[in-house]
């Protein structure tokens, strides 16, 4: 390809990147949330930790009840700086607004008793000691930049009852304004609450099971029942489980009562999910109810709002299938052991395909080992399939309510085993199996359609599914996680080198960058897969992908424009994210701020504590190495298979490139690790084995053996049969290898036309397995030619199997045949015009006449200089050339004895013996109408020689 058309086709890609960007700016406005409510004078916050929606009871819990059915609900995560979240490290983190810890212990079973030591210098506030030093541990130690007291900084004064209400409201200086050890009596409570505008209630802790929580649940009611009636007018009431008692972590109660929040739903800014708030909104909610400004860089959470929505009757809205704290709990229970099994279900598999791989490259005829058995490569095909729908089907099953069985575990399994049995069923069933892009293909877009679907409808089945993100983690609640953000961009990937190799060339960049675009699209959106640094990722991979989707290297100038081109699409991000409202903004935004006015630092610390942390603790490492291995064992061994697929199919290999590049950015941009590859892995290695497999065995050498029964070989048929070279054509036939039945024969080294330029479709084979290309520019891949050229074999093998008179009918006596044009003398130099034999040898134009040779001392004549201007003379014919007797193509017969003379042969076919049949075509030459339609095409490794029969 030209200068000028490589830079017509980045100028399409950069076209195309910015009809993306476009497009992505349309859906940048983010639909309403829901109208802020009404403003209030007061807030009361009470918390009770380890409270959860099914300690609830309309009889034994009247007063939560009641609050609960006439205010706004929702799930409240109460992630902080330390798992599990303690009731004081809850405490600490609803006073700051941000995730803190009290302290670096670390907690395996349940939650240790902690004393803030809070002492009471007069009878008005109190003052806790150990609060400076939680500062500096928390400025100093954690990655959060949390300000522990920033609530209680942000107004001029605050009530706290209770112990952990007193952490909770207490100023960075260890100060609390006015404290209460417990509830006083209601004369004294209604004051109370009303001489600050902000108080925080400790309803107590609810811990155990069976009568002893429900006794403790009880008189946490009892005490909130008070404080609901002591309550100042026009005040907002927040009510939470502000903290775990142990581990494993849940998901607890969040109630808003309050003017402006009657019976909808609760949401924030922070999780992007109707229905979900965490314990660092409740801060900023408070503030933003009271109309106060938030503190700048203070608070990671967001405030919360009210949606439409809920079910009036509030048993069904927390209970059944909405019950987020028994799906999500049971989701961690069971997926870390899915991905485990997947990836040693795909090892096992892989083990396997390894020794086929090589079986199928060694395959060398009747001669070499036997081909692996149909059914075996069939089976294992269908297991490959299997595989890499294993996660699809897992996002398929999380549609039903498996997690409500008794074993849920097993449900769950069997669910998935019976979608992805299915689904291979399905591509073994469908009439274009056999083609060998076809099962890569379709698998890739049933993945896509599954992801994306998903994406498009709200992330349902990723929202807390085991092949999706779990609320108890902290760390999304909407749009799309790692797991589908490495199955969505591995598939999308596929899918476009699946659809770009059916096209020419010049247009594959344009594929690839429309399909790319799509999932930018729906991954950077702000309410669908939410996800900007994912979004910079993918343009990344897309970039690569469509700059190296016409074959040949990743050249500097392809680096520079794919670069460009991300660095618009970041731009554009960028400048769509600061432009919302900072409630609104996401990890990008945030992150341009803080490098903006110099507060990077805990950013940056985040996001590397959270690449460690998944990559020691996360089993996507496990398949992510795994699919790592097969591939560098596929690429770099010699029977590995890979990179003949890419040779044939480079716009595959653009996929592949563009895959590995966007999953290891969006892994560390987004604190993920290798958890983005290992799922892309889960779907992308299964299929490459498969497509790199059926590669190997349509590679496999057919070459029929010598007719031992048939005339003495031409000279350069027999140094053929011995060598192992693919002899060159005769007559109409030439520039095409005769000596197999495989057109496209992975093992023959194509014999170029006379007169074939460096345009010509049978270009040199070394060149095209180096650029991974197998063409030009002049390639046209048209099932009609190769049936032409199917029909122009038979009627050379008719020509050569004629009788010697017949063959020699029409040629001027005493000519020799080896001059005939396009056939090689004995010599092995092609006399045709103007062409040389594989080892540039020139033509007979240029080659002296023996007869003109002088003699040397002693020796024959058989070399001379050639005459200037002279054409070469014709040599007297010898004995021999009178009666030539031209070779036949090695074709097998079904009887007769050896000739007179002829050693015997124990290979040889005996009487009665049936010949082998003649091998199909390639189904590599048939796939892609840009690439492997030409003669001699599925042969990247021209230094590969056929095993002749002697």
């Amino acid at each position: 390809m030209t200068v000028g058309r490589r830079l017509v086709a980045f100028g399409i890609v950069m076209l195309a990147v910015a009809a993306s960007i476009a497009s992505m700016a349309g859906l940048a406005p983010r639909p309403a949330a829901g109208a802020p409510p009404a403003t209030v004078d007061y807030v009361v916050v009470a918390g009770a930790a380890g409270l959860r929606w099914d300690d609830l009871d309309p009889a034994r819990t009247p007063a939560l009840w009641r609050a609960a059915d006439r205010g706004s609900i929702g799930w409240l995560s109460v992630r902080s700086a330390k798992r599990p979240t303690c009731p004081v490290d809850g405490w600490l983190t609803l006073g700051a607004g941000n995730y803190a810890a009290w302290d670096g212990e670390r907690v395996t079973g349940a939650c240790p008793v902690t004393d803030p030591n809070i002492g009471v210098p007069d009878n008005i506030g109190a003052n806790i000691p150990a609060q400076q030093t939680v500062v500096r541990y928390n400025q100093d130690r954690q990655p959060y930049g949390t300000v522990p007291g920033a609530l209680a900084e942000s107004v001029r004064c605050t009530v706290a009852v209770g112990p952990g209400a007193a952490v909770a409201a207490a100023r960075p200086f260890g100060r609390v304004d006015r404290y209460e050890p417990d509830l006083p009596a209601d004369a004294a409570l209604r004051p109370l609450l009303a001489s600050c505008v902000v108080s925080v209630v400790d309803l107590g802790e609810v811990v155990g099971d069976g009568p002893a929580r429900q006794r403790r649940v009880a008189a946490v009611d009892a005490q909130l029942a008070r404080v609901q009636a002591a309550r100042p007018a026009n005040s907002l009431l927040l009510v939470g489980g502000v903290a775990d008692t142990g581990v494993p972590s849940r998901l607890h109660l969040a109630i808003a009562d309050g003017p402006g929040w009657e019976g909808g739903w609760l949401t924030s800014g922070s999780t992007g999910r109707t229905g979900y708030v965490q314990l660092v909104d409740l801060a900023p909610t408070a503030l933003t109810a009271l109309g106060r400004t938030l503190p700048e860089r203070r608070f990671t959470g967001k405030p919360a709002t009210t949606e439409p929505g809920r079910p009036t009757d509030l048993a069904e809205a927390i209970s059944g299938d909405r019950d987020a704290d028994r799906r999500a709990g049971t989701q961690r229970a069971v997926s870390t052991p899915f991905f485990l099994t997947l990836a040693a279900v795909q090892f096992l598999l892989y083990l396997l395909v390894v020794p086929l791989m090589v079986r199928a490259r060694r395959h060398a005829g009747p001669t070499g080992p036997a081909a692996p058995p149909r059914r075996l490569m069939t089976a294992v095909e269908v297991a490959l399939v299997a595989a890499a729908l294993a996660v699809p089907a897992a996002l398929v099953a999380d549609a039903l309510p498996w997690w409500r069985a008794g074993w849920p575990g097993a449900v769950f399994g069997a669910t998935t085993l019976l979608l992805a049995a299915a689904g291979a069923a399905a591509v073994r069933l469908s009439p274009r199996f056999p083609r060998t892009l076809w099962p890569m293909g379709i698998v890739a877009t049933a993945g896509t359609l599954i992801v994306g679907a998903d994406v498009l409808t709200g992330s349902r089945l990723q929202l807390n599914g085991v092949a999706g993100y779990s609320t108890l983690e902290g760390n999304r609640y909407a749009g799309v996680g790692s797991v589908g953000l490495g199955v969505l961009v591995g598939c999308l990937l596929i899918v476009a080198g699946w659809a770009a190799q059916t096209v020419r060339r010049g247009w594959r960049p344009l594929v690839v960058v429309a399909l790319g675009g799509i999932g930018v699209v729906m991954i950077g959106s702000p309410f669908l897969g939410a996800d900007p640094a994912g979004a910079i990722a993918v343009t990344a991979g897309v970039c690569i992908a469509a700059a190296v989707s016409t074959g040949g290297w990743l050249t500097f100038p392809r680096v520079a424009w794919a670069t460009m081109a991300g660095l618009a699409v970041t731009a554009g991000f960028a400048v769509i994210d600061l432009r919302r409202p900072e409630a609104e903004q996401g990890s990008l935004a945030r992150i341009l701020t803080a490098l903006a006015d110099g507060t990077a630092g805990p950013a940056l610390n985040r996001a590397a504590a959270a690449n460690a942390n998944a990559l020691l603790n996360s089993p996507l490492t496990v398949i992510a190495v795994v699919g790592g291995l097969m591939i560098a064992f596929a690429q770099f061994s010699p029977w590995g298979g890979l990179q003949r697929l890419f040779g044939l199919h480079p716009a595959v290999r653009a996929a592949a490139a563009g895959t590995t590049v966007a999953t290891l950015m969006a892994g560390a941009l987004g604190g993920a690790a290798l958890e983005v590859a290992g799922a892309a892995a889960t779907v992308v290695v299964p299929l490459a084995a498969l497509t790199a497999l059926r590669v190997l065995d349509h590679a496999a050498d057919r070459t029929r053996p010598l007719d031992l029964d048939a005339d003495p070989p031409l000279p350069e048929v027999a140094a053929a049969a011995m060598t192992g070279r693919a002899p060159a054509a005769v007559g109409p036939s030439a520039g095409r290898v005769v000596a197999r039945e495989d057109a496209a024969g992975p093992e023959g080294v194509a014999v170029p036309k006379a007169g074939a330029t460096s345009k010509g479709e049978a270009g040199s084979q070394a060149r095209a397995g180096s650029e991974g290309e197998a063409g030009s520019e002049g390639e046209t891949g048209s099932r009609a030619e190769l049936e032409s050229t199917m029909e122009a074999d038979a009627k050379d093998e008719a020509t050569l199997q004629a009788p010697p008179d017949t063959k020699l009918k029409g040629r001027p006596k005493g000519e020799d045949p080896t001059k005939a044009a396009g056939v090689p003398n004995a010599a092995g130099v092609s006399n045709a015009a103007g062409v040389s034999n594989a080892a540039g040898v020139p033509d007979a134009a240029e080659v002296p006449d023996a007869a003109e040779v002088p003699k040397a001392a002693g020796e024959r004549k058989t070399a001379s200089a050639p005459k200037a201007a002279t054409a070469p003379k014709s040599a007297k014919p010898s004995k021999s050339a009178k009666n030539p007797r031209p070779a036949k193509p090695p074709t097998p017969k079904t009887g007769g004895a050896p000739a007179a003379g002829a050693q015997a042969n124990p290979d040889a076919p005996t009487k009665g013996a049936t010949a082998p049949e003649p091998a199909t075509r390639d189904a590599d030459a048939l796939s892609a109408p840009g690439d492997a339609a030409e003669p001699g095409r599925d042969n990247p490794d021209p230094t590969r020689r056929p095993t002749p029969r002697r």
